[in-house]
């Protein structure tokens, strides 16, 4: 499965990220999001030698959904001013395992990261994490959320879910029960970046982008 263009100008280019695909380069040399962003740009456009592409957030790696990048340095460090000051609103849906007892609501937990195993846990003395959710839909076993981090911690969606009993289909990680299969055979998690929405870099026009579940979602794509 490949990236999709959700929107593009000139400053803006928002992604529909794949499962499996990472945001950045890292140890694995997996092509990443990044890279291929900037070799559809070079071919597209016809540009000789580098291409800018500005990486302002990230998903984590079995995460889907929309992802925005700068194509000018201008338009680079405004996004990520909007992201590093809590600005952009941020709309996830997730299959958990489980079910919350209430409707809605907002959880705030404090998160401590270990940087050498890559993971975080729920902790006294950590950094504040808030995340309100609701719920969507109920089965036998399993609910439907859309979750919304309104502080941007490591991991922040998945911990928090976990750290109540509610972890995310097929994140080991965190305590999932079983392994969820990307299209290209490898892992994802039942965590979909649906939407951003934030103010155009130079126009400050207010802005929406959605991204549609991938064929591999396991839950409902309305």
């Amino acid at each position: 499965m490949r990236p999709v263009v959700l929107d593009e100008d000139n400053h803006c280019l928002a992604l529909n990220k794949p499962s499996g695909m990472p945001t950045q380069g890292d140890e694995s040399g997996s092509e990443s999001l990044v890279d291929w962003a900037r070799e559809d740009l070079r071919v597209r456009y016809q540009k000789p030698g580098n291409v800018f592409v500005g990486l302002v957030h990230r998903l984590d790696r079995p995460v889907s959904g929309v992802v925005v990048l700068g194509k000018t340095s201008k338009g680079a460090s405004r996004l990520s001013a909007q992201f590093r000051d809590g600005t952009v609103e941020k709309v996830y849906w997730a299959i958990v395992e489980g079910s919350p007892k209430e409707d809605a609501g907002t959880w705030t937990d404090r998160l401590i990261k270990d940087e050498a195993k890559n993971v975080v846990r729920v902790g006294a003395g950590g950094k504040e994490a808030v995340l309100a959710f609701r719920v969507l839909e109920r089965w036998k076993g399993q609910s439907w959320l859309e979750v919304r981090p309104i502080s941007g911690r490591s991991h922040q969606i998945r911990v928090q879910l976990a750290s109540r009993r509610l972890p995310i289909v097929g994140d080991l990680k965190y305590g999932a029960s079983g392994r969820l299969s990307a299209s290209d055979g490898g892992h994802r998690i039942a965590l979909h970046a649906r939407s951003l929405r934030f103010k155009h870099p130079t126009t400050s026009a207010a802005t929406l982008v959605v991204a549609p579940v991938p064929s591999d979602w396991p839950g409902p794509s309305s």
